[in-house]
């Protein structure tokens, strides 16, 4: 028999239960198929906004890499391309470094001699650190400390810790407490508030930003739009922080406690209705009246043209992309299109979209990017009109591909129109090739 890469159908999994997910799912339990999906994401200091990025996010800020010499070399390349290798710097370890720990010591004369170098004093030095002092249970806090005391810089750590990627505190989730850890106690401004989440803003034209200002919020802030440090700065003013991204929950909940920042936690989906009661919540918990109703009216004809137009088409939809790919292909069934696969790794908090998807499309296919049987995936035997991600569009080259995955983020019904957007242009395309 031809071996064939594992999947397992929507039916299947949800029966099965969130405690018996198959180990094949399970990136822990194999040794990992590095894919280009895999190249994208997996490591937290590669693509988009990893690690080393996303630690850059404070204004004025400049990072000490101490690692190995290969994962300086990995990070040279991304930093050029990224536009912020100018602000990474290196301490290299050695091999008697590894063993011994010394180039601990080397930190703060390491930070001393990258200040002394440049013509303006960073606001503050991230040190980023790699799986190697994980290995070596470096208590990099301690560090951070010793080099305030003997520099007068500040700084903070990050953790590209791959191994700690299915872990309590993931690298991404780790990072955005550390870059938020500087807001220092302000007076609170009622007419302020900081979205959390995303290291870039939201796309333009959002309703989230015209509704929140109608709600009387005039000061809207985002890490990704403040251009100096004192715009950083003043997030401390903000009355409540609104975290549209659940790996923001451990910075919300910092700030929670050490500047007294409230939070409201809601969710990205791609369904209007879900949209819209969560937006309706979002008043009540502020207070005020969201008039969300003619973005909702121009999300849901913007999917009816597009059903009307295209018809019943497939979908292939990866993990790649600005989205849950479980919500996102639950929200493509229920508007009537096809799903017959999904590229994804399954949580436990994915199974109220299973139960769903199990009742509405039982027979989608769900694959793990990760999963060596991979080497296996025949894409003929699944045919998708359209992929979304990356990922997806790399097993399904011939058809139309949106890889969903830009800088400025999505959300809300503008999100969604500008998906079905991109998607009618990606058909367009193809046809015209």
């Amino acid at each position: 028999m031809d071996a064939q890469a594992f999947f397992i159908t929507a039916r299947e999994l949800y029966a099965r239960g969130k405690q018996h997910i198959p180990d094949e799912l399970v990136s822990s339990k194999h040794l990992i198929y590095s894919s280009p999906a895999a190249l994208a994401f997996n490591s937290p200091g590669a693509q988009g906004y990893g690690v080393k990025r996303a630690g850059l996010a404070v204004p004025g800020s400049v990072m000490l890499l101490v690692s190995p010499g290969c994962c300086g070399r990995n990070t040279t390349i991304l930093g050029d391309e990224g536009g912020y290798g100018e602000r990474i710097f290196y301490l290299e370890m050695e091999e008697t470094d590894i063993v011994t720990g010394r180039h601990l010591a080397k930190i703060p004369a390491a930070v001393e001699e990258i200040c002394s170098t440049l013509d303006k004093k960073p606001s503050v030095v991230m040190i980023c650190i790699t799986c190697v002092d994980a290995l070596l249970g470096t208590d990099m806090d301690r560090v951070c400390r010793k080099v305030e005391a003997e520099t007068g810089m500040p700084a903070r750590a990050c953790y590209m810790y791959a191994l700690t990627r299915e872990g309590i505190r993931p690298p991404m989730a780790a990072v955005r407490e550390a870059v938020y850890s500087l807001l220092e106690p302000a007076r609170k401004d009622p007419r302020a508030a900081n979205l959390l989440g995303f290291f870039s803003p939201l796309e333009e034209g959002s309703e989230l930003y015209a509704m929140l200002a109608k709600a009387g919020l005039e000061h809207i802030r985002e890490i990704g739009s403040c251009k100096t440090f004192e715009d950083y700065k003043r997030m401390s003013e903000a009355n409540f922080n609104l975290v549209l991204n659940q790996e923001a929950r451990f910075a919300a909940d910092d700030l929670s406690k050490k500047l007294a920042i409230p939070y409201i936690e809601i969710t990205r989906f791609y369904q209007t209705d879900k949209m819209a009661n969560q937006y309706r919540l979002l008043g009540g918990a502020l207070g005020a009246r969201l008039d969300y109703a003619a973005a909702q009216k121009k999300a849901d004809d913007c999917v009816a043209d597009f059903r009307a137009r295209y018809g019943e088409l497939s979908f292939s939809v990866g993990e790649s992309l600005n989205a849950d790919p479980f919500e996102l292909s639950l929200a493509l069934v229920r508007y009537g299109f096809k799903v017959p696969e999904i590229f994804g790794t399954v949580t436990p908090q994915e199974f109220p979209y299973l139960r769903q998807l199990a009742e509405l499309s039982p027979e989608t296919r769900i694959y793990s990017n990760l999963s060596p049987t991979m080497l296996c995936y025949d894409g003929t035997k699944s045919p998708a009109d359209v992929t979304l991600g990356r990922d997806a569009a790399y097993y399904h080259p011939s058809a139309a591909g949106v890889s969903w995955n830009g800088e400025r983020q999505p959300y809300g019904f503008k999100g969604l129109v500008s998906l079905f957007n991109e998607i009618s242009q990606a058909l367009a395309e193809r046809s015209a090739a």
